[in-house]
């Protein structure tokens, strides 16, 4: 049990690295002369501001779920797992959510941070079914 908790702290720790730099968020800007692509933090608002809302979700859930793991090392709580589900939940579909505007709005740094909140959902799951096991 204590395996995985470090697990999950430890993969919201490489997705935070991974969405303070500067090349997760993917916006397209066209002139007419041509069509240029700048990258930013998923911390920054200059995505939301152009309709981009996934990456600041997901910086904001994975804060969230940050604390969680920190929490999960103090307390098992019932409670606190299946918070942690939910809004593990939300981070995988708002990670995903640039590709509604195609494949150019997303590049490897975005598929890693999908990629680890996928496991981070399956490590709490894992969490979840031992602590239900554990109380039946």
């Amino acid at each position: 049990m204590k395996k995985t908790k470090i697990i999950f702290l430890i993969l919201c720790v490489c997705s935070l690295v991974l969405e303070a730099l500067p090349y997760g968020a993917v916006c397209r800007f066209a002139t007419p002369e041509e069509t240029y692509t700048e990258t930013f933090s998923y911390f920054s608002l200059v995505p939301y501001g152009y309709a981009n809302f996934g990456p600041f979700i997901t910086a904001v859930t994975t804060c969230i779920l940050f604390i969680f793991a920190i929490v999960l090392f103090t307390s098992v709580g019932r409670k606190v797992i299946g918070a942690a589900r939910i809004i593990s939940i939300i981070s995988v579909v708002a990670s995903l959510l640039p590709l509604m505007f195609g494949i150019y709005y997303f590049n490897v740094i975005s598929l890693a941070i999908s990629l680890l909140m996928i496991a981070q959902f399956i490590v709490i799951m894992i969490i979840s079914k031992r602590k239900g096991s554990k109380e039946e």
